[in-house]
């Protein structure tokens, strides 16, 4: 089958070929050498090249103590109900397992209870 839409390629065996043990044909492209050194001493993380005076260390510490409260701002706006929704999400955050299967068991009862009545009124 051939391709419809397409122009028909030449025959790939058509040209004389290479042997096994020839080099390949030179490429045209031309690639850039790999530099052999990165550069610099190691350097931790989150330092600068500022960082090594004085007041380098007094922006790193500015910055800890903004990341730190943004943090605690997060946190404690995670905490707060919001809306019906949010306020049954945070009582059910606060149960224990015992109160969890307590509720459960409430519930199992009173829907026992319900169908004995109505199986009860079912007989007279």
């Amino acid at each position: 089958m051939g391709n419809i839409c397409g122009k028909s390629e030449p025959d790939h065996f058509a040209q004389p070929g290479r042997t096994l043990s020839s080099a390949p044909p030179p490429s045209n492209t031309k690639t850039s050498a790999v530099p052999k050194k990165v550069g610099g001493p190691p350097r931790t993380l989150g330092s600068s090249s500022s960082a090594t005076n004085a007041g380098g260390s007094a922006q790193q510490e500015d910055a800890r103590r903004k990341a730190a409260e943004a943090a605690e701002a997060r946190a404690n706006s995670a905490n707060k109900p919001k809306g019906k929704l949010g306020s049954q999400l945070q009582e059910q955050k606060k149960q224990t397992r015992t109160d969890t299967l307590d509720a459960a068991s409430r519930e199992e009862r009173r829907l026992r209870d319900a169908d004995a009545v109505a199986e009860a009124r079912a007989h007279n």
